[in-house]
């Protein structure tokens, strides 16, 4: 269903240094930045879509976020979601909501909460009962 997702940033390179630990611990490989030099992008772990793009507005205004706007990836298992907000916030994050279980949404939903450093909404989410 979904082809990508673009976010907006006002510093290309801060914002690769921001994302390439996160999706590191995620499993998300870079694309080939030939194919992408306007972009910083990520794919699905096969090399497929979807893929996760960053970029400086094409229109050179100051990029902007939604209210209610969030982009949420998938975490192979729930020490990756602790992982990737943990170094989030290292990396110069806000906390939106610590690692745990958010049972309203349903009882394997274990997700982490963060803005990047440009506002961008984040959720890192594992959609898994705990591995056995």
């Amino acid at each position: 269903m979904i082809s990508h997702i673009t976010i907006g940033t006002r510093d290309k390179a801060r914002a690769k240094a921001f994302y390439t630990p996160i999706m590191e611990l995620l499993g998300y490989p870079p694309r080939d930045p030939a194919k992408s030099k306007q972009f910083v992008m990520w794919t699905a772990p096969d090399g497929g879509r979807p893929f996760f793009v960053i970029a400086e507005p094409f229109d050179g205004k100051a990029p902007s976020v939604g209210n209610g706007q969030m982009t949420a990836l998938v975490a192979p298992y729930r020490p990756a979601v602790d992982a990737a907000h943990a170094a989030a916030l290292e990396a110069g994050a806000t906390d939106e909501g610590a690692p745990g279980l958010r049972p309203q949404y349903h009882a394997n939903y274990y997700g982490a909460y963060f803005r990047d450093p440009d506002g961008n909404k984040v959720c890192i989410v594992c959609h898994d009962a705990v591995e056995g």
